[in-house]
Formats: C-alpha cells, structure tokens, sequence
C-alpha cells in the first residue's frame, strides 16, 4: 500500500511515530538513535525511518512545515498505516521570560485561529488539547532522566510569527486567560486529526527563538539542545 505522499507499505511504519518537522533531522535521528534502519519513505524528500531503539521498533517521520502538510501526513499515517501514536519533536519560538534557548516545552492544548477543523471537517474548532496520557509517560520519563521540562499552552499560527506585521495584536485575539508561552506551526493538525481518528498526540518543542532573548546559540549548543528532547520523545516511546 502507498498513497501519493508516502511510499511505505503497510507494516514498514510503526504503531509509534516519532515526527521532526524537518527531514533532515529524521535522516539524523536514525542515524544516531536508531538501529537496523531502513528508509521506507522519500517521496518529496519527507524520509520516514523505521528502526529500533533500546529494542523497541519506532519509527521517525517528516512532517513538513505548517500544518497542511502534517494534516497530511499524521492523517495518512493515523487512517492508512494505522498509527497509533505520534510523538511531534520541533522547534519553537517562546513568548515567556522564564524561558531560556533549548529548554523543553510539553504542550498541553493548542490555539489556531485558523480554519483547519472547519475546512477539514466542518468543525469551528480553535482550541484543541494534547493527549494526556502521552503528556503524563513524558513527564515521567523527563522526571525519571533529569530532563527540566515547562508544561503551557501553544499557539499554532498560519505563519512564521517572527515575520508577522505585529504579533501583539495577534496575540490579543488568543483565548482569554489562554496565556500562551510557545507559538509554533503544525500541533493544531495533529491533534485535531488525533481527535478526530480516535488516536493519540502530542508535542515536545525546544526554544530556539525568543521576544526576549537577543543572544544567538553556537552551533554545538543547539546540537545538545535538540538530543535532549531528542532523547526524551524516544525514552518516553519505550514506555508506550
């Protein structure tokens, strides 16, 4: 079986996805976490690794950028090669002070303002949470292995917020009380397609940007910030 986005065939994708946004990052992941890896998708260069790790088999996936391509992908992987969980790992901007580059956020529910559910669904959906019992392996597993984690609610925006005209008046439209501390670009998707396919999701971010941080990470900083929660999403995946 393949669809026109992805190669594999049904049993080459595990019940547990580990999803990058970047597929550069995939092809790494397997390289330095995974065992007996195969590439099993590189159909418009999304690479979808399955391997084991600590002998469990997972497997790790692209999703893009945005969420119509990780509408597409966690849809197909969730409906057609029935996944059953999917862990996303990416990057993240941070709208709180008490966060510095590379901490790690769990995300707990997620804003959009725009139109994925209704366009998708017909739902005027905007808010949407994370599954809570991956939230609680997660936690766990971070409590287990040292790893300072920060719980808070997402925003899922349309565009780079970094590029927005003025993201404070944007801000002004997020939910009252909602306090966001972390604005990405793809959770709202995979929740909702989560909800939507009786599955299970959610989202660990590393901070690479900040409104309130103005220095700039060297490049091996930024490489043990992203094995950290690296590591993490793999850990708790052994415990699902």
């Amino acid at each position: 079986m393949s669809t026109p986005h992805n190669e594999a065939e049904l049993g080459q994708i595990a019940k547990t996805v580990i999803m990058p946004g970047d597929p550069l990052r995939a092809k790494y992941i397997a390289e330095n976490f995974l065992n007996d890896f195969k590439l099993v998708n590189q159909v418009r260069g999304m690479y979808a690794y399955t391997g084991t790790y600590k002998g469990k088999t997972l497997t790790v996936m692209a999703s893009g950028m945005g969420m119509p391509s990780m509408g597409i992908y966690s849809y197909e992987l969730f409906k057609l090669y029935d996944v059953d969980n999917i862990i996303r790992i990416g990057s993240c901007g941070s709208y709180s002070p008490d966060l510095q580059l590379f901490d790690i956020i769990l995300s707990e529910q997620c804003f959009s303002e725009g139109n994925y559910a209704l366009t998708f669904n017909n739902e005027n959906c905007h808010l949407i949470s994370s599954n809570n019992y991956l939230n609680s392996i997660i936690e766990k597993t971070a409590l287990n292995n040292n790893i300072k984690i920060t719980k808070g609610n997402t925003i899922c925006s349309d565009c780079f917020d970094v590029y927005m005209s003025n993201v404070n008046k944007f801000l002004e439209r997020t939910p009252k009380d909602f306090n966001p501390i972390s604005a990405e670009m793809e959770a709202f998707a995979l929740f909702y397609n989560a909800k939507l396919l009786n599955k299970k999701a959610t989202c660990l971010m590393s901070v690479v940007d900040s409104k309130f941080i103005k220095n700039i990470a060297t490049a091996e900083e930024r490489q043990t910030g992203l094995n950290n929660m690296i590591k993490l999403a793999l850990d708790s995946a052994l415990e699902i």
